[in-house]
């Protein structure tokens, strides 16, 4: 197993789920995963079976001025781990994004709906969907909102991340009550990964987050109730904020792929009660 991208918050939880595994992790200090000849030479030492890409530039604003960066570590990166994967016949594992899709949809999308990327993060984002894909055996797996950060965490920190702690030290949270989500706690992510890689699933796209859906609005009120705290949100709608990047406005996805392997989401309400319990635990 070859991890690369080990010091994200994905990526660290992938590596504690294949903890027991004889795991290689590279971070982006170890392995520059736009150098394709050493992306090539790692894969070729290592001879892994399996290897799980989890580097992504996810600035989705930062991707509008930077679309050479955003290409190069989204798309073309991922096609060099594609190539040298083949190279040693291993399994290659990568995630992709809602936002492939438009957000015009009424029920969460699944796999078989035509991607319409409406900002240059997204169109980077399908375009190493496609690249994965060219591997002779290739997992992609569309996430949305990923959360599951530990209270120390000092990486970049997501949408939760920032709703939470607004919650917990009784500030104004402003949240979208027009943005519908899936959330995906990275724990639940990890292992439908593992469950994935070790049962020899059909390769292919799979949707992989929380089941249900909800507003912003909603899963923070949701927070605040598991928190025991009187929350100070503060309701907004898309249009009221200036973002430089377009955002689908209605981003769930739908499970059924991944539910007919055998693999049952856990719903974001229970993932979401699992990480304030986790969050509350100092670490060891």
């Amino acid at each position: 197993m070859l991890i690369v991208g080990a010091a994200g918050r994905l990526g660290a939880e992938m590596v504690r789920a294949f903890r027991g595994s004889d795991v290689v992790a590279h971070t982006r200090a170890s392995l520059d995963i736009t150098d394709g000849p050493a992306v090539a030479g790692a894969i070729a030492d290592a001879a892994p079976q399996v290897i799980v890409n989890c580097a992504a530039f996810n600035d989705v604003d930062g991707a509008e001025s930077a679309p050479l960066e955003a290409l190069s570590v989204n798309a073309l990166a991922v096609r060099s781990l594609a190539r040298a994967a083949a190279a040693v016949n291993a399994t290659l594992v990568h995630f992709s994004t809602d936002f492939v899709f438009d957000g015009t949809a009424k029920e969460p999308y699944d796999e078989g709906m035509p991607p319409s990327p409406r900002s240059t993060y997204a169109a980077s984002k399908l375009l190493g969907e496609w690249f994965a894909l060219d591997a002779p055996r290739a997992l992609v797996l569309r996430v949305e909102s990923l959360f599951g950060s530990r209270r120390e965490w000092t990486g970049r920190r997501g949408t939760l991340d920032a709703i939470v702690a607004g919650l917990e030290e009784s500030r104004e949270v402003r949240v979208f009550t027009d943005r519908v989500v899936s959330p995906s706690y990275t724990p639940d992510v990890a292992a439908a990964t593992r469950y994935l890689v070790e049962t020899g699933a059909a390769p292919g796209l799979y949707h992989c987050v929380n089941a249900g859906r909800g507003t912003w609005y909603e899963v923070a009120a949701e927070a605040a109730r598991l928190l025991g705290v009187t929350p100070q949100l503060v309701p907004v709608t898309m249009a009221d904020v200036q973002m430089h990047a377009s955002r689908p406005r209605f981003c769930a996805l739908s499970n059924r792929k991944l539910d007919a392997t055998g693999f049952r989401m856990p719903t974001w309400t229970d993932a979401l009660r699992r990480w304030l319990e986790a969050r509350a635990v100092p670490a060891a």
